[in-house]
């Protein structure tokens, strides 16, 4: 398999989810400002749609869209019990935090990653992200995970999202839960060498 990635990007959480599973996958940058990867190859050749992450398969079909992507990854490897097993209650949970990920917090996001976007736009989305971070703060209140004790690919995704908010000048000031938690997985092993890899913290 290959992962197209671009550091610090949404790509992250599969890259992340890689490490948990223990999957083999060669990583491959490709620069979302660009569009090129490393060696001048056109980006919209691999993706039509210019965006990470891309998951090519050894038969050559891609995967795209970071919710589809990793719990693709997931599956490989129930045993890892990164995604609770298709058809149980448990399993549509994890679906509807990907989707408020993906809607509400990440779409929020890339606002601030828009060239040209006006700074009054950008303060109306960061009181908006601080309420919906709010609520997420909440929902961790008693647990470790978005789904409990066990880590899933939701928290990967959870965490490169809320990773966002330092460099968009988003307040999580007093968000207890929020700020534990990306503690948490960052302390996690896949999560630094996820990072390390990407250049987004010192190697030792």
């Amino acid at each position: 398999m290959k992962l197209y990635y671009s550091p610090g990007a949404c790509s992250l959480s599969p890259h992340i989810v890689l490490h948990e599973a223990g999957l083999p996958c060669e990583l491959v940058l490709a620069s979302t400002k660009t569009k090129k990867l490393e060696d001048g190859t056109d980006f919209y050749a691999i993706n039509p749609k210019g965006s990470v992450p891309v998951l090519e398969l050894d038969d050559g079909q891609r995967l795209t869209e970071g919710p589809a992507v990793v719990q693709y990854l997931a599956d490989l490897v129930p045993e890892r019990r990164l995604a609770p097993p298709a058809g149980t209650l448990e399993r549509y949970r994890l679906m509807e935090w990907l989707n408020f990920i993906t809607s509400e917090l990440h779409k929020s996001f890339s606002v601030f990653f828009t060239p040209g976007m006006p700074e009054d736009a950008k303060t109306l989305f960061r009181d908006k992200l601080r309420q919906k971070l709010q609520w997420v703060d909440g929902q961790l209140a008693g647990k470790s995970f978005l789904l409990g004790e066990d880590f899933s690919v939701a928290d990967a995704y959870l965490f490169t999202v809320a990773r966002w908010a330092d460099a968009t000048q988003v307040d999580i000031a007093g968000l207890a839960n929020l700020q534990a938690f990306r503690e948490r997985v960052s302390a996690r092993p896949s999560a630094q060498a996820a990072m390390k890899h990407e250049g987004l913290i010192k190697q030792a």
